[in-house]
């Protein structure tokens, strides 16, 4: 009951919000990168976060040390929120996330103190590095996150994605309180995608989520990883991990990569996303939205697979690197493989 109470309040919430973002001109303006139809309030996130916040008021007890990460969250949406507004320097940003990544180190006691036994029977035990190496993951989240929110639907997609495999993991591990978060994360997010999609309202109740929301849900994402990962009372591996953010993991390293070898800033916005490929490869939004979900979810599943049924975690590991490797192939030669496949009709860029 408690959860079909929070997804009418997300969408009461995302209603209000987005008559107030057209007041004060929080809304997002078409341009050369971005090809939708008039302003569209940039609320989404903002929306998700007032509703979690109200659930942690009612249920602290959801996430360990939650007013530390209701302390982050909301640095990090106010944050979001002005560079909707007024497109903040990523010098900034960065700036603002390690910030945030050293109060969840050391205020919550949240850091990647093991890599797991990635080296056949070894541990890798991290010790001081592993402050380091968590701010780094801090960063990669959130930043994955927020790169890969390009077409309608695919951020709340992937998040629906991602945290039904947290909630999974650990219902069956008996975290029932993180399980029952995950999934109130699911609810909170459905209201936006329904208004994203344009249903069932249509495209004039369109609102998009914003440098809030998605850093919210990349911050959330590694945090509850973290959580998951580590200490005596973890429910995964760290490799685990991996496959449940696949898809936003590799897309920001490709893409990133792909910037540096050009010359450019790795935070340089271009369309050379995997959504992009897959609209001027011929998909629509919403058949580019399925597909790369539908791939989301099957490295989830494949992860989740490898945890339950014990196969080493080196051995993980290396299945996720050639799955890596592989797709890095695949976009650096998309092009080639498209026009052998639909030479007639592949709309490649010049």
């Amino acid at each position: 009951m408690e959860y079909i109470l929070f997804f009418l309040v997300s969408f009461v919430i995302l209603f209000c919000f987005r008559k107030l973002a057209k007041k004060i001109n929080l809304v997002d303006r078409p341009n050369e990168r971005k090809l939708h139809q008039g302003l569209v309030p940039l609320v989404g996130g903002i929306s998700i976060y007032f509703t979690l916040m109200l659930a942690l008021w009612f249920k602290p007890d959801l996430l360990i040390h939650s007013e530390v990460y209701v302390l982050c969250a909301s640095v990090l949406v106010l944050m979001g929120a002005f560079d909707d507004k007024y497109d903040v320097d990523y010098r900034i940003r960065l700036v603002v996330q390690i910030l945030i990544s050293c109060a969840m180190i050391f205020a919550a006691g949240l850091s990647l103190k093991s890599l797991g036994h990635i080296i056949f029977s070894y541990e890798i035990d991290l010790g001081p590095l592993g402050y380091i190496i968590t701010i780094f993951a801090v960063l990669g989240a959130i930043n994955a996150f927020n790169m890969v929110d390009g077409i309608d639907g695919l951020l709340g997609g992937l998040t629906i994605v991602t945290f039904g495999a947290l909630a999974y993991i650990s219902y069956v591990d008996g975290q029932l309180l993180l399980a029952r978060f995950c999934l109130l994360m699911m609810i909170v997010v459905i209201p936006y995608i329904c208004l994203n999609l344009g249903f069932p309202f249509g495209v004039r109740k369109k609102v998009f989520m914003g440098d809030a929301g998605s850093m919210l849900i990349g911050f959330t994402v590694i945090w509850v990883l973290l959580q998951g990962t580590q200490g005596p009372k973890a429910q995964m591996t760290p490799v685990t991990a991996l496959w449940l953010i696949a898809i936003p993991l590799m897309d920001m390293t490709c893409t990133m990569v792909r910037r540096i070898r050009k010359g450019v800033s790795p935070f340089k916005p271009d369309r050379e996303h995997l959504h992009h490929i897959c609209l001027r490869a011929g998909l629509s939004s919403h058949q580019a939205l399925v597909v790369i979900c539908s791939i989301a979810s099957l490295l989830a599943a494949v992860g989740i697979s490898l945890e339950y049924r014990s196969v080493p975690e080196w051995i993980s590991l290396l299945l996720f690197i050639l799955v890596f490797f592989l797709y890095y192939q695949l976009l650096n030669n998309i092009w080639r493989v498209l026009a052998w496949i639909r030479p007639k009709t592949l709309n490649e860029p010049n």
